[in-house]
């Protein structure tokens, strides 16, 4: 019998923990994450990481609320990823609607 792998998480880089917040914390915050998110497309399509520059919050929270939105019909991908994988996003009819 074979002793089983353990895998093990790499720590995030320094620093990074501290800045990272819980979960729930993250999604206790959606709600109020879309009027800022639907005011930033006003100008037309951002990715992720634009999006996230521009509000000022990580890039894990921002793609966790921009998901969400896109669920629910508010926020829809415009063409191809990007050189980096990032998609753009741009807000659907409902979502100007909101």
């Amino acid at each position: 019998m074979t002793p089983a792998r353990r895998t093990t998480r790499q720590a995030p880089p320094a620093g990074a923990a501290a800045m990272l917040r819980e979960p729930r914390e993250v999604i206790r915050d959606e709600m109020a994450a879309h009027a800022p998110i639907l005011r930033a497309l006003q100008d037309g399509p951002l990715t992720v990481p634009a999006l996230a520059e521009r509000l000022g919050r990580p890039r894990e929270e921002v793609v966790f609320w921009v998901m969400g939105m896109r669920r629910f019909g508010l926020l829809a991908e415009t063409g191809e990823a990007d050189d980096e994988g990032y998609f753009a996003y741009a807000m659907t009819e409902r979502g100007r609607r909101s």
